[in-house]
């Protein structure tokens, strides 16, 4: 999953100029940060998940219960919401584990016999190997994001009401965590074959790279406020899909037919993975729609963190801006997709015919309101900027040292 965009915002305006990542800062003590309301009446306890009714006492160890010491007005909507995330399960946003794609299938056969196998091998290597380098570093780059999988898991569960204490909780929420990691998985195994199959990269370099940032770690500025996390990937999701969509087309245009429908069906997971976040979104947005809002506009008057803002292959302390600024000028992903994106939610969730809001809210949703078409004339004004001067050379590990 990645998201590339050059503009930072901040509360009072934005600019295009990158800020060093601050880490946030935290209390030294615990604070309940929303206000605690009488939760809605239960309803009857759906098949498969852990629910204790009102009057009765959970019988649970307390390691096995979710945490809710800062949100627990937004952990009593998220176990409000986890009947229809089930439903959602049970409809086909999850695959069928016995049907779903595997990396195997996209890849020269190595079950069949050696020659045959060498001939398809041979086939793929001969389309990989007129692919021009900037598009090359793009594919490296977006597989070193998804290949930090173990991180996102890690923010997934950092999510109050959400969060799967035990590592195999049988909740909706815990059920949709785990599956979205194993199906998201095939996505860096893939791309990493693809590419060492390919013979025109520096695998040892882009493993170095990969377990560099897996260290680093990755702080969305989530908070552990479940309304924050899936607003988050409900954006990011889409900029994965909209990144890799465009990858694949490259391909295609280059006359790599292996690599077009290996994006393409990635592309297609994300595109699943995004109904599925933004759908509880507009959940949470008909039971708490001030909280809802407030947290979105607050979401979107900082820089968006990328997964892989601290990308680095020991050498280049810049590596992530040199990336980002490559798939910008392949217009994989630019500002302009960004400001699409934030056009798209606030469409989908009718941001501004939200009615009975807060003062607070109703000036969270005026600022949303304007967002996007402030960001787009930004992202056109950068992309003009960026056309006027030309990136400079640098040498890639990735790629045998070679300068792009």
């Amino acid at each position: 999953m990645r998201l590339i965009f050059l503009l930072v915002g901040c509360a009072h305006g934005y600019q295009t100029t990158h800020l060093p990542h601050r880490a946030p800062q935290r209390a030294s003590t615990p604070q309940c940060l929303d206000v605690v309301v009488p939760s809605v009446a239960k309803k009857a306890r759906e098949e498969g998940l852990r629910k204790v009714p009102r009057g009765e006492k959970d019988e649970r160890p307390e390691y096995m219960k979710s945490k809710c010491n800062m949100y627990p007005r937004k952990v009593d909507v998220m176990n409000q919401i986890e009947g229809f995330v089930q439903e959602q399960i049970d409809a086909g946003l999850l695959l069928d584990q016995d049907k779903a794609w595997q990396p195997h299938d996209f890849l020269p056969d190595s079950e069949k016999p050696t020659e045959e196998w060498f001939d398809e091998v041979r086939e793929f290597r001969k389309m990989a190997e007129d692919l021009p380098d900037d598009l090359l570093l793009v594919l490296i780059g977006d597989m070193i994001t998804e290949e930090a999988l173990p991180t996102y898991l890690t923010l997934l569960n950092t999510l109050e009401g959400i969060d799967d204490p035990t590592g195999a909780v049988d909740t909706a929420f815990g059920r949709w965590s785990r599956q979205w990691t194993a199906e998201e998985n095939r996505h860096g195994d893939l791309l990493n074959r693809y590419l060492y199959l390919s013979g025109r990269v520096n695998m040892r370099a882009i493993e170095e790279t990969i377990m560099r940032l897996i260290s680093s770690g990755f702080d969305p500025d989530t908070r552990c406020d479940p309304y924050r996390g899936f607003i988050y990937t409900s954006f990011q999701e889409r900029a994965t899909k909209i990144s890799h969509g465009n990858v694949g087309k490259l391909l295609g245009q280059a006359g790599d037919k292996w690599g077009s429908r290996i994006c393409a069906k990635i592309a297609g997971d994300e595109a699943r993975h995004e109904k599925a976040y933004q759908s509880f979104v507009t959940q949470v947005l008909s039971i708490d729609p001030d909280g809802a809002i407030i947290s979105y506009a607050d979401m979107m008057k900082t820089q968006i963190v990328m997964p892989a803002e601290k990308m680095t292959d020991g050498k280049n302390p810049n590596l992530y801006n040199d990336f980002a600024r490559v798939a910008q000028d392949l217009t994989v992903y630019t500002g302009v997709d960004y400001a699409s994106i934030m056009e798209h939610l606030n469409e989908l969730w009718k941001i501004e015919h939200v009615t009975g809001l807060s003062p607070e809210a109703q000036e969270a949703q005026e600022f949303l309101a304007r967002l996007p078409a402030r960001f787009r004339k930004l992202a056109e004004r950068q992309e003009k900027a960026f056309a006027r001067t030309p990136r400079e050379p640098r040498e890639w590990s990735w790629l045998h040292g070679r300068v792009l």
